[in-house]
């Protein structure tokens, strides 16, 4: 992915200000086109354009994004070569078959590719693509189908190696300062909303804060996989970012329950003194920039003896303050423990003993969503091959060709028509430049040297656009465009009429995908937020059922990552819908409530376990309930008073900790599902009431 960097240096020419590493990624790229290129007309490679597009399209600004997607690609076009060489020859002689096999394979690659969601998922859209434009222009004439196949696959393997060679010379920026800065940006922001919220300044754009803060922690671990191919002590750096990981995503629901339980109490009247004490020494301590360190072991013992006192107490608003207090200490702990690992991000030597087993960052996946893709993907390449098949067009094998790379392209996205419409945009821009190179230039250019000398200011010019994270989805309808109507061959050929042809076709191709996009794919992002939602209750009903099993650490990783899903869809749900009314925080803080209970069931007595079973029921009941209908509906009433029983019934007993996790998981579940009930009635029961 392409990361902004902070502390690149600038060379100044007024009045334009030139960045220097987008300089030298441009030039990188420029020095592989132009070794492509050089590889391609010494061994009479037919298509030499293929070669030097595919130098474009796999080029990455950041070096550990950029060498494991050759990888996945290299694979991506070998496995799309095989399944071309399987299906052209044996369907040769039934065309409508053969393009409802290439559409199914097709949209079958992309199902992967939406479904898994790493860097892997390069290997998937490139087996798509390259057997789609591999088989599409040659369905009229397939007799040469393994001859074609075998160049195309060469011409790209040249490409990407050599991609990979310049750039691995010229060393564009790393993958573990993106991260650094990621996480520091990511700091910085919970320190600012955690001290809002705890001094009751946060308002009702907290919750869309909180969320973009989840959707970093997933986007860092989408760098984090990089890691392994951007410096020899990756593998050291890639545990502590996974470690980090864990630490930022326990962030956002302490933080937001230690706001929650102030809330609650400020609602019964003011703060005890003491507590508005401490809570003016933590905000204090995340405003400062220099002895934060110093000071965590002495705010976290303040914390825990405060709770303590508290629950000795027992009262309602005692239990809210103990709570409160608990998620400030472990808020804490978890704010130094992120900000000790960010600091040891990229340095050499072996991780603390306790992040080597860290498993990595467990992804959401939907089958549902990856399917929807999958089919529209289909679909898409099934009905404009319907449509050149039906009008018998000439250049339709071409259409097909560049409409099957721009779906594949984008199919990942929810809604492709708006990128692909300035897609389009920047295509019909590029072409009086091509035109302006293919019949004005290069008819006076003589020999590869000067070639490549009078294609420099074009394609470097591409290439820093390439680079600046805002203008690079530019860069590629430009490559295309540029690249293909000039068809870079081994002997020049100033054809207008091909010239149009072609132009028509690449057009044409992105006007009859952007019209199938928007028939099938523009009402996608909505239901796809509203699914994810609905999948998130699915697990919590799973997790507070006792009959399954649970792993925490996996329900919190996913939890998170679909709190970021959401919130990038966000912004296209209107004012008054009800995605708005979901709150992913609230749902987040109470699956992490479900843990300790389940985990203190082995350790109280038989009536106490019954009253504690009788809760995690009644929320897998809700939440099944919840997922079936697909709405955001109130918690029923009834729950209460099972919350309110088992809070009672641990507190005759003895608090060891699982007891005490235990009792204050209820009471954070009861402000959580109920802030507006009136404070229980915790009079311990006779035993055979709470039987």
């Amino acid at each position: 992915m392409d990361v902004a960097l902070p502390g690149r240096k600038r060379l100044l020419v007024a009045p334009i200000a030139i960045d220097l590493q987008k300089l030298l990624f441009s030039f990188s790229s420029f020095l592989a086109a132009a070794a492509t290129l050089a590889i391609a007309f010494s061994a009479s490679l037919p298509r030499p354009w293929w070669a030097l597009l595919t130098v474009y399209v796999t080029a990455q600004p950041m070096a550990g994004a950029f060498r494991p997607k050759v990888l996945y690609r290299l694979g991506g076009i070998l496995t799309g070569a095989g399944m071309t060489l399987l299906l052209v020859p044996n369907l040769q002689n039934s065309p409508e078959l053969l393009v409802l096999c290439l559409a199914a394979w097709t949209g079958f690659c992309i199902y992967l590719a939406v479904l898994d969601r790493t860097p892997r998922a390069f290997l998937f859209q490139m087996a798509a693509f390259s057997s789609a434009v591999i088989s599409f222009p040659y369905l009229d004439d397939p007799v040469n189908i393994f001859e074609t196949s075998i160049a195309r696959v060469q011409e790209m393997t040249v490409a990407i190696l050599c991609v990979t060679a310049v750039h691995a010379l010229l060393q564009p920026w790393s993958a573990t300062p993106a991260i650094r800065a990621r996480v520091q940006s990511f700091l910085g922001h919970a320190r600012r909303w955690s001290a809002e919220a705890l001094g009751s300044r946060h308002t009702r754009l907290e919750d869309e804060h909180r969320r973009m803060l989840a959707a970093d922690v997933t986007e860092l671990g989408m760098i984090a996989v990089h890691l392994p191919f951007d410096q020899r002590w990756a593998p050291a750096t890639r545990r502590r970012v996974t470690a980090l990981q864990q630490q930022l995503a326990t962030i956002l629901p302490l933080a937001s329950a230690a706001a929650n339980r102030l809330d609650r109490l400020r609602e019964y009247g003011d703060l005890p003194p003491e507590l508005e004490m401490l809570l003016s020494d933590i905000i204090d301590w995340l405003d400062d920039e220099h002895n934060r360190f110093q000071r965590v072991g002495a705010l976290v013992k303040r914390c825990e003896a405060m709770a303590s006192a508290a629950e000795a107490r027992a009262g309602w608003n005692d239990l809210l303050m103990a709570s409160a207090c608990v998620r400030i200490a472990e808020f804490v702990t978890a704010l130094a423990a992120s900000q000790r690992l960010a600091g040891r991000i990229g340095s050499a030597g072996r991780p603390s003993p306790k992040y080597l087993a860290v498993e990595p960052f467990s992804l959401a996946r939907d089958h549902g969503v990856a399917a929807l893709a999958g089919m529209a993907t289909a679909t898409a390449i099934a009905l404009y091959c319907a449509i050149w098949i039906l009008l018998a067009w000439p250049n339709g094998s071409a259409t097909a060709a560049f409409a099957a790379l721009i779906t594949c392209s984008f199919a990942t996205q929810d809604d492709p028509a708006p990128v692909i419409g300035r897609y389009l945009m920047a295509t019909l821009k590029t072409f009086p430049l091509a035109a302006l190179y293919l019949f004005v230039i290069l008819p006076r250019v003589d020999g590869y040297e000067m070639l490549i000398i009078t294609l420099a200011p074009a394609l470097l010019w591409m290439g820093y656009i390439q680079a600046d994270p805002s203008r690079s989805p530019q860069a590629l309808p430009m490559f295309s465009c540029f690249i293909v109507a000039m068809g870079f061959l081994a002997r020049f050929q100033a054809d207008f009429a091909l010239f149009i042809n072609t132009g028509l076709a690449q057009v044409g191709g992105i006007v009859t995908t952007l019209a199938v996009t928007r028939m099938f794919r523009s009402a996608n992002v909505l239901w796809t937020a509203r699914r994810i939602l609905r999948a998130n209750w699915a697990e919590l009903a799973q997790l507070a059922d006792i009959r399954r099993p649970f792993r925490a650490d996996r329900w919190t990783a996913r939890a998170v990552d679909r709190l970021g899903q959401v919130a990038a869809r966000m912004a296209v749900a209107s004012p008054g819908d009800a995605l708005h009314a979901a709150d992913g925080l609230a749902d987040l803080r109470i699956g992490r409530n479900i843990i300790p209970i389940r985990r203190a069931l082995p350790h109280v007595p038989h009536d106490v376990r019954h009253s504690l079973g009788a809760v995690l029921a009644g929320l897998a009941a809700f939440y099944g309930e919840r997922w079936r209908r697909g709405h955001m509906d109130a918690p029923p009433k009834a729950l209460v008073e099972p919350i309110d029983r088992a809070l009672a019934a641990l507190l005759t007993l003895s608090l060891d900790e699982h007891r005490r996790h235990a009792l204050r998981a209820l009471v954070g579940m009861r402000c959580n599902l109920f802030p507006a009930a009136d404070p229980p009635d915790l009079r311990p029961m006779p035993a055979g009431e709470r039987a």
